[in-house]
């Protein structure tokens, strides 16, 4: 499995994103920014898009660890 990890989506460089129909931005945490690339499902993903010759809306792709524990809920007190 291929996969890349930039701390921040802004730190992709220049030439090296290959997914003409999606940002980096779009495919990042919403919480940190952080980017975690699988290069062969974003290679199925623009493939489809290239088929279907219509654009897709990614409305999740990565989370990350501290996104995820920023999300947690207390658990309730019984009582």
């Amino acid at each position: 499995m291929t996969t890349t990890f930039y701390r921040h989506w802004r730190d992709v460089p220049d030439g090296a994103w290959r997914w003409p129909n999606f940002s980096p931005a779009e495919i990042a945490c919403r919480g940190t920014g952080k980017l975690l690339v699988n290069a062969p499902p974003l290679d199925r993903l623009q493939a489809l898009r290239d088929r279907l010759g219509k654009p897709l809306i990614v409305r999740s792709a990565y989370r990350s660890p501290e996104h995820n524990r920023s999300l947690q809920t207390p658990k309730c007190a019984t009582g």
